[in-house]
């Protein structure tokens, strides 16, 4: 039987490095070239093209070649809800927050 847990913590894992995250919402519009990516990112392209293998490597992306770019898109558009769930989570968690400093 498939440890669930473990493939959660994996998948959460992968998720769990901001220029990934970063690209993950680049690409939730739609697809993306690397060149665009790394104007977006602003990070180096050897670094980014570390995060990129990864997401990859963990089936969050794919690829695909136009001519001599390499084009790259989400693999499942859930990935933009989890996305924006856990951005809609953490705004709350905020507003909570700040709220509760403000009655102090």
């Amino acid at each position: 039987m498939p440890d669930i847990p473990h493939f959660k913590a994996e998948f959460f894992k992968t998720l769990g490095h901001p220029v990934r995250i970063r690209v993950l919402e680049l690409l939730t519009p739609g697809e993306q070239s690397v060149a665009d990516l790394l104007v977006a990112v602003g990070v180096e392209q050897p670094h980014l093209s570390q995060q990129l293998g990864i997401l990859r490597r963990a089936g969050l992306v794919v690829t695909r070649r136009e001519g001599s770019h390499v084009v790259y898109a989400l693999a499942d558009e859930r990935i933009a809800e989890v996305l924006a769930v856990s951005k809609q989570i953490l705004l709350d968690m905020l507003t909570t927050t700040r709220d509760e400093l403000s009655v102090s």
